[in-house]
This record gives structure tokens, C-alpha cells and sequence, in this order.
């Protein structure tokens, strides 16, 4: 049973904000969990925006993936809870 409510959208939620920092569409992008070793495209991450930034969790284990929060004119983002992230530049 999971520990997290069900109050969550998918990782292409994140796509105008992570489009504001990167030049490539990272929803689409290949990551790895550093929890479980799941590898799955970014836009299966299930979205949290009922913080004050934006929380990705891992689907399968619900680790953390990334965190992202603007504070003043900064953009803070947290990607450890990925092992690594993979983009197709083509």
C-alpha cells in the first residue's frame, strides 16, 4: 500500500517548468531511480505540485527523483534521487 496519497499527476506536468531550464523536452528523457534501479522515461514519474516546488517520484518505489523550487529570481534543482538522466538529442 502506498505510503503517499493518490493526489498526483504524471511527469509531463513538469514540462513548461523544466522547459524553462532546459532546452530539451526532459519529460521524454530516460532516468534511472538511484533507489530501485527502475529505469523509465521521465513522463512516467508521478508529479507533485501541492508543495512549494515540484516533486517527481519514482513510480515503482516512490523514491524522490527530483526536486525542483524557484525562490526569488533562482531555480533550485535537486536530481539525486536519479542515478542518471538520458536524453535523446535527435
Amino acid at each position: 500500500m502506498s505510503s503517499y496519497n493518490d493526489n498526483y499527476l504524471d511527469g509531463n506536468a513538469a514540462a513548461g517548468e523544466l522547459g524553462n531550464l532546459f532546452a530539451v523536452d526532459i519529460t521524454a528523457a530516460d532516468g534511472q531511480c538511484s533507489h530501485c534501479g527502475a529505469t523509465k522515461a521521465f513522463a512516467q514519474a508521478h508529479l507533485y505540485l501541492d508543495a512549494p516546488g515540484l516533486v517527481a517520484r519514482c513510480a515503482d518505489c516512490e523514491n524522490v527523483l527530483l526536486r525542483m523550487v524557484k525562490v526569488r529570481q533562482r531555480l533550485l534543482l535537486d536530481l539525486r534521487g536519479m542515478a542518471y538522466l538520458s536524453v535523446n538529442l535527435t
